[in-house]
């Protein structure tokens, strides 16, 4: 997901694993010793020497495909005539033919009957500052619980995360199963406040996400999403029902950046999706990643500042990140200046609260009051270094109130 890369990580391979295998593992170091602790393991083994499950093989029988836990009913789908059904999972809405996959490869039409590969599959668990998400206006200073699982539907070609994005789930030959009460335990033992989904897109774990978001809830644990956006209403109503209350949404670009470098998707449904979300209470914070070439010239950022007025609001913040090169896109990094002049191009449009990111010590990652210029929040590296805001969320100077979700949490230290 853009440049917000899972750091801090190593892959674990089995020996006769090949190139892009399915095997992969990707899990901090810290989070290994949890997971091959006696106390936190997962619940599956993966199998080896399995059928893969795609359309160019024989698929494994039903009855030994359902053993494994990560495959599970679908939540959102049509049935259709001759057994095709239909994905309600997110706006590409895919019409799935019998023993075939959808667009994103983590669905399954097995003779009529639509199933997700990924329910509780994980491919990274990391506990992690808030801010890297980033969040800037959601529980300040706390940690969440992040996880992710495989593949995309989207095909972003910068893409950070390929390392998951890219790779399809295959739960014959590999599958790492997590169950929801083992992971909110996780995250209330290590004193985390809240879950995140993120790395991938994390619509794909929906299915599993609103039972680990509903558990979370339960125990005080606040649940977000770090997403595309291309979430269907009905998939956001699941989510909002189980206990979701953030959503940070990344824009790509405008309708051109879209049809080029993500496969023709309808960026209007995106922002439609982020009013829905902010239309409901979910506190909903849009990221522009400014890739050089791509949507970094002003009538791009200037559409991209006008969308964000008219669907999300003046008080929504707005951060334009860097980019660095990244898998198959190779231009270099963005210019400061460039992200300084969209921040401006922001700020006079009317967006109070623009950021400036992935520019470390820069003074646009501050939060400023939008009334008499007061800085509030001073931020280093995913760190709250200055806290300002008063307990009732106003500017200590002019009394201006700030949109601030939940509390701040004097808890997270700097990432090594």
């Amino acid at each position: 997901m853009g440049q917000r890369s899972h750091r801090n990580t190593r892959k674990t391979r089995g020996k006769n694993q090949k190139k892009n295998s399915r095997c992969l593992k990707h899990f901090s170091r810290r989070e290994t010793i949890l997971i091959n602790s006696a106390h936190f393991t997962p619940e599956h083994k993966p199998s080896r020497g399995g059928a893969e499950l795609n359309t160019t093989q024989q698929l494994p029988e039903f009855s030994k495909l359902m053993q494994n836990p990560v495959v599970r009913e679908a939540l959102l789908y049509e049935k259709q005539r001759g057994n095709k059904v239909k994905c309600n999972l997110c706006e590409w809405r895919c019409t799935i033919q019998p023993n075939n996959r959808g667009k994103c490869k983590t669905r399954i039409n097995l003779d009529g009957t639509l199933f997700t590969l990924v329910y509780g599959n994980l491919s990274a668990l990391e506990s992690r500052p808030i801010e890297i998400k980033p969040f800037f206006h959601y529980w300040p200073g706390s940690s969440a619980l992040t996880f992710s699982t495989w593949s995309c539907n989207f095909n972003c070609a910068w893409c950070q995360n390929h390392h998951l994005s890219r790779i399809e789930p295959n739960p014959s030959e590999s599958s790492h199963y997590f169950n929801p009460e083992k992971i909110v335990n996780l995250a209330l033992n290590q004193h985390d406040s809240g879950l995140c989904a993120s790395f991938q897109e994390p619509t794909m774990l929906t299915e599993w996400a609103t039972h680990v978001f509903n558990l979370g809830h339960q125990k005080g644990l606040y649940s977000c999403y770090v997403s595309n956006g291309y979430m269907t209403h009905e998939t956001l109503r699941l989510l909002k029902q189980a206990g979701m209350t953030g959503l940070k949404i990344d824009i790509k670009g405008d309708k051109q950046t879209y049809q080029k470098y993500c496969g023709g998707a309808d960026v209007e449904r995106i922002w439609h999706k982020a009013h829905e979300a902010k239309k409901v209470g979910i506190h909903v914070e849009i990221v522009n990643l400014v890739v050089t070439d791509v949507n970094d010239d002003e009538e791009t950022l200037r559409w991209i500042v006008k969308k964000h007025l008219k669907n999300v609001g003046e008080d929504t913040p707005l951060h334009f990140t860097r980019y660095s090169p990244a898998h198959e896109f190779q231009k270099p990094q963005t210019n400061v200046e460039t992200l300084e002049k969209a921040y401006n191009l922001a700020k006079k449009e009317g967006v109070n609260y623009p950021y400036v990111g992935n520019v470390k010590g820069h003074k646009y990652e501050n939060t400023y009051c939008p009334k008499c210029n007061t800085q509030l929040i001073q931020r280093f590296d995913y760190t709250i270094t200055q806290y300002k805001i008063t307990e009732d969320k106003k500017c200590p100077a002019c009394g201006q109130l700030i949109p601030i979700t939940g509390q701040r949490i004097k808890r997270w230290q700097p990432l090594a």
